[in-house]
């Protein structure tokens, strides 16, 4: 807004300095492609927003006053600099769009993930990723927000996650078992846990957060895998002793002893077979859990679709 709040047309700006230029309001106007009337209305309008005359029409050529001297370095740096602007927000544009953007949960940037960008960098060019690695509930707002084309979650069929109800494309990429583990007990009798389901009340037990889909999982179908035979074992006989959203430092304190974590099987690996974690509970309160990776419903860039496609021929649905 200039002087009596009048609204400056940045067609004018280019106008100011075509005439600057040629000195010629023909010439001018023929150079803008436009009629010589509306031309003059430019120069006229644009000399009203400033508040003073720019070009002194009694000289032939046109010659600027002393205050179009002083605009016309200023505003070609501002036009200038508005072109440089529209340059690098393209350029960043388009870096975004030819980079992939990854969501995935602690867990699975650490384990899957890796393994499997791998198999696809063997036959796609994949270029610039970025990744985000969060908890379940954050990497699905990130899908929300649009800020990445792709999430990579544990699933279940029977728990339904926000990105299910929004019916975001899915595909099975994997499976994988959350596994009730702990340290093995002191008295060295081989697959012994410390503390076992079954044990006398209250079993100390190491357990999710709200914002984990894991602990989402783990808390829907903890009760319908209940042993059916034997001593009864009721939810209240397993105390929530630590919560945490992060399996690899739930990982951690099971190690520490200090009672059992549901973890994914593809996460302690090493641990079952060394014997530093041992289960702590029959089959029964196995969980199969699915690896699922979710898109954005819109159409993406190329690369992004192409990846997909790639996806979908390696799924296992």
């Amino acid at each position: 807004m200039g002087p009596g709040n009048r609204n400056l047309d940045l067609e004018w700006l280019e106008d100011f300095i075509a005439l600057a230029e040629s000195g010629n309001f023909s010439r001018a106007a023929e150079v803008r492609a436009i009629a010589q009337p509306a031309f003059s209305r430019h120069i006229r309008g644009l000399e009203e927003w400033v508040g003073v005359d720019l070009f002194d029409r009694s000289a032939h050529p046109a010659a600027l006053t002393a205050a179009g001297q002083r605009f016309l370095p200023l505003l070609e740096g501002v036009l200038g600099d508005l072109e440089a602007a529209r340059i690098k927000a393209l350029a960043a544009h388009n870096q975004e769009e030819s980079t992939l953007r990854f969501a995935a949960t602690h867990v699975l940037s650490l384990t899957f993930f890796p393994r499997w960008l791998a198999e696809i960098e063997s036959r796609l060019h994949i270029g610039s990723l970025q990744t985000m690695s969060d908890s379940s509930r954050s990497c699905e707002f990130l899908m929300f927000q649009r800020r990445v084309q792709f999430v990579l979650c544990h699933g279940h069929a029977n728990v339904p996650g926000r990105l299910d109800e929004q019916e975001y494309p899915m595909l099975l990429l994997g499976r994988d078992m959350l596994l009730p583990v702990c340290v093995p007990h002191p008295d060295g009798t081989m697959g012994k846990a410390l503390h076992a389901i079954g044990n006398a009340p209250p079993v100390p037990v190491l357990a999710y957060s709200q914002d984990s889909g894991l602990g989402r999982i783990m808390r829907t179908l903890l009760r319908p895998n209940m042993p059916k035979t034997g001593r009864s074992t009721s939810e209240s006989d397993l105390q929530e002793v630590f919560t945490a959203h992060h399996a690899v430092l739930l990982k951690t304190m099971a190690l520490e002893g200090r009672g059992i974590a549901w973890l994914p099987q593809s996460l302690i690996e090493l641990e079952l077979a060394n014997g530093t974690l041992v289960g702590a509970g029959p089959k029964a309160w196995n969980i199969p859990v699915e690896i699922r990776m979710y898109r954005q419903r819109a159409e993406m860039s190329d690369k992004a679709e192409a990846l997909w496609e790639l996806a979908k021929k390696q799924a296992l649905v």
